[in-house]
């Protein structure tokens, strides 16, 4: 997983990888593990990554509509 190169998602991406989700599977199976719950997993990535909630639900709706087409 990489995100657009932008300085504040490399921020986001290093702060994830520092905590062990280096690959967008693993950022999936946390989703999973929260049973696609959008507060939670919301306020996961917020506390985890620091991310906004705007670009906290930009995330979780894109592992939404990902799990929806192909799970």
């Amino acid at each position: 997983m990489r995100w657009v190169p932008h300085p504040r998602n490399t921020e986001i991406f290093k702060r994830l990888e520092k905590k062990g989700f280096d690959k967008a599977y693993v950022i999936l199976g946390q989703f999973l593990v929260l049973k696609k719950n959008e507060e939670l997993f919301m306020e996961w990535l917020k506390d985890t990554a620091g991310v906004t909630t705007h670009h906290a639900r930009q995330c979780f709706q894109c592992m939404n509509d990902w799990c929806s087409a192909f799970l």
